[in-house]
């Protein structure tokens, strides 16, 4: 009869909490996945882990490690790398954006692939950002998308991904001018490098869905 009651009292122990509270006893909830995957967008997420006071290290951290949310493991990584909050240390933070890359993060995806484009933290290595790059602009993700295409349009990775890098591009909606004129020029400089008929196949609706 001992064993239920102990068995709650154990998962009220492990559970990750809701929220943080800070010194005056203000509650901060913990952000949600909408809210992380827009921060992640625009590259604000350190900045309101800071904003918010570090209060809710301990629960990024939780969810990073006990939950092994990819956008938690992603956000983790990405403070450790930077020495936001926590103490840096830049190889367990990209150990973490690998973890949530694993998982399919395509911010972590993205991120790790500009780095490994710009050799920022990691060895430089264009042609290991190419999977990165491809795996998240297949996704969707508009900044791995334009790499993507600026890699290929410098002779990095292969012939054969122009098509898709094409596609992924010509059905791009973007609301931003500046990006909308980069994305047309990056579509002018892989159509000077492909075929006619695979340059058609590629603008075809059905074969993007």
């Amino acid at each position: 009869m001992l064993l239920r009651p102990l068995l709650l009292a154990l998962t009220m122990l492990t559970a990750v909490p809701a929220f943080a509270v800070d010194t005056v006893g203000e509650a901060v909830p913990v952000y949600t996945e909408n809210a992380l995957s827009r921060m992640f967008d625009t590259n604000t997420h350190l900045q309101r882990v800071k904003a918010d006071d570090c209060q809710l290290v301990q629960d990024i951290e939780a969810r990073a490690i006990r939950v092994e949310s990819p956008s938690y493991q992603f956000l983790y990584g990405d403070m450790l790398a930077w020495g936001v909050c926590v103490t840096r240390d830049v190889e367990l933070g990209v150990y973490y954006m690998q973890l949530a890359a694993q998982q399919g993060s395509p911010a972590a995806l993205e991120q790790l692939g500009r780095y490994y484009a710009q050799g920022t933290l990691v060895q430089q290595d264009q042609e290991r950002a190419i999977p990165y790059l491809r795996e998240a602009a297949a996704m969707g993700n508009v900044n791995a998308r334009i790499q993507l295409a600026e890699l290929l349009l410098r002779d990095y990775g292969s012939p054969l991904d122009f098509e898709d890098a094409y596609r992924w591009l010509y059905h791009t909606v973007t609301g931003n001018k500046r990006t909308h004129i980069k994305i047309a020029r990056l579509r002018q400089g892989l159509e000077n490098r492909m075929p006619a008929n695979v340059i058609a196949r590629a603008k075809r609706r059905d074969a993007f869905w």
